[in-house]
């Protein structure tokens, strides 16, 4: 990835899930991204807004910290200094689906944490519709430059599926080209878990690309919650054990 000027980028991207064990399911959905410097004033295309009303927009009160309650750029800084990130010189960009009109939702988002052009650290953002969110801090140890090859690994915290336990753990890998993104989430339980992708090209914004965005997916991030809930229904009707929400960890990042 290029950290030179910087220039947002829209991701027409494609989602994939897989689940393992006695009950097999699986879905393919197209979902659109953006991936932006929110520290930066970037040039945008009219159709894109940052903390403000339009057809697509990043608003910081959707991203760090509590659902509804977040803080942006400032809390991932926050959490880079609990870390040892404390270089002013330290690029963050941020990786989400944007809101579609004043609605959004987004079940993983992902802060990008950049020394030079390499990538060192990554806090995954996940949000449930049950209205928690939890983030795991995801690097080597070392802070060396993440790969499209490197393996990050993190316990399970957060009660993300009723039809999954809190159990085992996850497996990061993050392909952050000039070109493509390409993230895969593998959860491994025992015999069980879930593998989850998400890959599409990087494109700069632009108002054609958000007109195609919005007439392929016409309810944007409201579509994205439709499809869990009928994903949910589906498998149980397969059969698969529903799983009450238990209280959510205290602790905000892992």
């Amino acid at each position: 990835m290029t950290t030179g000027k910087s220039i947002p980028h829209h991701i027409p991207a494609v989602t994939m899930h897989k689940r393992r064990g006695a009950v097999s399911h699986g879905f393919r959905y197209g979902v659109d991204y953006v991936l932006i410097e929110p520290e930066v004033d970037q040039p945008t295309p009219l159709l894109f807004s940052r903390n403000r009303f339009n057809l697509f927009s990043v608003h910081d009160i959707d991203h760090g910290g509590p659902l509804k309650q977040g803080r942006g750029a400032v809390w991932a800084r926050e959490v880079m200094a609990d870390h040892g990130l404390t270089d002013p010189d330290l690029k963050l960009y941020l990786l989400t689906q944007p809101r579609f009109l004043a609605y959004v939702f987004n079940p993983v988002s992902f802060w990008l944490i950049y020394r030079g052009t390499g990538l060192i650290a990554v806090i995954a953002e996940v949000s449930t519709p049950f209205g928690d969110r939890h983030s795991y801090f995801c690097n080597d140890g070392n802070f060396a430059p993440i790969t499209v090859k490197t393996r990050l690994e993190k316990p399970k915290a957060l009660h993300v599926s009723p039809f999954q336990e809190i159990k085992g753990g996850y497996e990061f890998g993050f392909g952050v080209l000039g070109d493509q993104i390409a993230i895969r989430i593998l959860h491994r339980n025992g015999e069980e878990g879930v593998i989850a992708t998400l890959s599409g090209p990087r494109q700069p914004m632009t108002n054609l690309g958000f007109v195609k965005a919005a007439l392929r997916r016409p309810l944007g991030a409201l579509r994205t919650i439709i499809l869990i809930y009928w994903q949910a229904l589906r498998l149980k009707l397969k059969g698969a054990t529903y799983r009450t929400r238990p209280t959510p960890p205290e602790q905000e990042v892992s």
